[in-house]
């Protein structure tokens, strides 16, 4: 894959049946880990997302101001249209951000809107 970026994913991403409903495919990754961050569960009500999740309440990562606080998940090499297609399937609760992972590696990640910002 040669114009690849990095997508770090804590929840339904890593589901084999988001990938290949978002992707077309099934996505390889390494474990890492998002520091600075815990998760909240949140509640979804996009009924295309809970289709394709089979679940109501995702995942939502949240600063914490404690660099000593992380969440685990995969990153996975994409390409830019697989990114778009990404963004497509969050919903509006979610932010794209660029971050560096505890590995060093720099992804993006979906965190929590917050008013503000």
């Amino acid at each position: 894959m040669t114009d690849r970026v990095w997508l770090f994913s804590y929840g339904t991403l890593q589901q084999e049946g988001v990938q290949l409903a978002t992707f077309g495919r099934r996505l390889e990754g390494r474990a890492d880990a998002l520091p600075g961050y815990s998760t909240s569960p949140l509640e979804i009500t996009d009924a295309d997302v809970i289709a394709t999740s089979g679940k109501t309440h995702h995942l939502i990562a949240l600063p914490t101001g404690n660099p000593a606080d992380e969440v685990g998940g995969v990153a996975f090499a994409l390409t830019p249209a697989e990114l778009a297609a990404a963004d497509a399937y969050e919903v509006s609760a979610y932010k794209r951000i660029a971050i560096r992972l505890k590995s060093g590696l720099d992804a993006f990640v979906y965190v929590g809107t917050t008013p503000g910002q």
